[in-house]
């Protein structure tokens, strides 16, 4: 597909890394057109041989402050609109999720109701001091995404979070452990960068590989979570990668990684 006919979402690829922005201005709200193309740009993205990480950011002051609640406000529902608008950011959020690639929430400023649960579908998480995660749904009469919220915060918290409608801001995610780095916003993306860089040095296959593995082990008992990383492990052996990884150690040189 060609980015640049992208309406709501920027994209820009370089050195093995994609960096996703969320750009609906003034917030980065969602609505049924921007989550239709999340679910593009994340697909294509997880076809693309020139990919190997993922950052996803938002543009402005917001990272995403929710669904478009003006837009909503009155509107009249037709049979059956709501669910399929419901099905849509359900969907967008496990696009994210099920990328094939590592993607990186670079949280630059509010990650509130559907923006927080775009920031607990990505695997690794970075947060500017102007980041802010909430649910306000509670204020304005609806539910909030507090099942994705559980991917990221401790029971009491999210309790807090969906009954009063608090939010958390980048330093106390840091203390909480919900984020790796809390960082000045000018120093965000480089930051997000650094990470992606050291992901895509490695064997593409084994990412996946990877990625895959903990999305599915996340459901799973001890026992059987455990034996699927093994299975990973017995399909990752017989990759020319893998062999590749093991020479370069012994040899003590950079590996040559072909995805093969």
């Amino acid at each position: 597909m060609e980015f640049s006919s992208l309406a709501y979402h920027r994209v820009v690829i370089a050195d093995l890394v994609a960096e996703v922005t969320l750009s609906n201005h003034p917030v980065n709200a969602q609505n049924e057109q921007t989550q239709d193309e999340l679910i593009l740009v994340m697909d294509c993205l997880s076809d693309r041989d020139d990919v190997r990480a993922v950052i996803l950011t938002g543009a402005g002051r917001a990272f995403c402050a929710g669904v478009d609640i003006k837009a909503r406000a009155g509107k009249v529902w037709e049979p059956g609109e709501r669910r399929r608008n419901l099905r849509g950011a359900r969907e967008s959020y496990h696009a994210v999720r099920e990328c094939t690639k590592p993607v990186i929430g670079a949280i630059n400023g509010a990650a509130l109701g559907a923006g927080l649960a775009i920031v607990a579908s990505c695997d690794i998480l970075i947060a500017a001091d102007t980041a802010i995660l909430g649910l306000p749904e509670v204020t304005i009469g609806l539910m909030g995404g507090c099942r994705h919220a559980m991917q990221i915060f401790g029971r009491s918290r999210v309790r807090r979070m969906m009954l009063t409608g608090d939010r958390v801001d980048g330093a106390e995610l840091y203390r909480l452990g919900v984020v790796e780095a809390c960082v000045p916003l000018d120093e965000l993306l480089p930051t997000a960068h650094a990470m992606a860089r050291r992901i895509a040095a490695h064997s593409p296959l084994a990412t996946q590989l990877a990625k895959q593995s903990l999305n599915a082990i996340e459901e799973l008992s001890l026992r059987d979570g455990y034996r699927y990383e093994q299975d990973m492990t017995l399909q990752l052996a017989k990759t020319d990668d893998a062999k590749e990884a093991m020479l370069a150690f012994r040899d003590k040189r950079p590996p040559d990684f072909t995805g093969c």
